[in-house]
């Protein structure tokens, strides 16, 4: 089968998408530099799925160790995830997110243009839109970041398309996420993060286990059903089976398209508190603080686009997302 490299393949979506990638029949490569994610994560991803992965811990700022990797293999195609995330961190250093996630997706295209890899699936994010859009959000939705983050990620979607655009044969789907959250059924990976995020999910997850004492909600004054913020959450596999889709649709297409990736409706932050309550058999403590700046009470996406021209939609309901989650924050020590 075609040999796929996946950049940033020990991260959360990344490990995620490398299985469903190898349980496909495809080859994978990961390239990493472990700055947010474990080399542990390659031996479960090979426990999962019987088969193993070549792994290389380089960074994509380090064009001359990208290039010898593209020379040791013959890719069919790219999925880009490696990234800088964090948007609180990216507004106190924003110069990080530049060079970390535009620059590196430069030299990404650069090597591909150089070696004639022609395919690209991106991961990019619905922190582009615009906070003006009212929700749900379509791709046609107005974009205009307001975070570092964000514009790092408008930046690189904005080149790949001027990439197409120029004599370097390039192909692109770009997927904008919304908010991923559980983790593999087996319970051997998850959100694991070295860096802190601003993910809802690894603190209530944290509460339940009673690593933290109480989950902190900002904001229950929103005209929401219960006055905490609503958010489109999809389960991690989902969101990486639609890699998968958009990778096939991709080999056999040319161009550039752009899709949301999210479960079409939203849950509050309460919503979320209460079915993991459910899935855990825990009472999680919260407490309730002011709204933080940038805030908005909904954000939830269209998946329409992708449903009907990729055939792909979410098969995990809240409740999955919840009890994957809590099946991984307990297994997380033994593995």
């Amino acid at each position: 089968m075609k040999k796929i490299l996946v950049t940033g393949g020990t991260g959360y979506i990344g490990s995620h998408t490398t299985i469903e990638l190898l349980q496909r029949g495809y080859n994978v490569v990961i390239i990493d530099n472990l700055s947010n994610s474990r080399k542990s994560t390659v031996e479960r991803i090979e426990r999962i799925t019987g088969k193993k992965i070549t792994f290389y811990a380089i960074d994509l700022l380090d064009r001359d160790a990208l290039r010898n990797v593209f020379q040791s293999h013959r890719f069919a195609a790219v999925i880009h995830f490696a990234a800088a995330k964090v948007l609180a961190d990216s507004i106190t250093n924003p110069l990080f997110y530049y060079r970390n996630n535009v620059e590196g997706t430069i030299n990404l295209l650069h090597i591909m243009g150089e070696k004639g890899v022609e395919n690209l699936v991106f991961s990019s994010t619905a922190a582009i839109y615009a906070a003006s859009e009212i929700s749900p959000l379509s791709e046609k939705a107005i974009c205009c970041p307001d975070t570092p983050y964000g514009r790092t990620k408008y930046m690189c979607e904005q080149i790949i398309e001027d990439t197409h655009q120029s004599p370097q044969r390039l192909n692109g789907v770009i997927l904008r996420y919304f908010n991923p959250i559980g983790a593999h059924p087996s319970g051997l990976i998850g959100e694991d993060a070295v860096i802190n995020s601003d993910n809802l999910l690894p603190y209530v997850s944290a509460a339940a286990v009673g690593k933290i004492p109480y989950v902190k909600v900002y904001g229950n004054d929103y005209d929401t059903i219960d006055g905490t913020g609503v958010r489109d959450f999809i389960h991690v596999v989902d969101l990486a089976q639609g890699h998968l889709v958009a990778l096939e649709k991709l080999l056999n297409d040319s161009g550039v398209y752009h899709y949301n990736l999210g479960c079409g409706r939203g849950y509050s932050v309460l919503q979320v508190i209460k079915a993991f309550e459910k899935a855990s058999g825990k009472i999680i403590n919260y407490k309730i603080s002011g709204r933080r700046p940038g805030d908005l009470g909904t954000v939830f996406s269209d998946i329409k686009k992708i449903e009907q021209e990729y055939g792909w939609h979410p098969q995990y309901d809240i409740d999955d997302m919840c009890r994957h989650a809590y099946t991984w924050e307990k297994n997380r020590s033994l593995v």
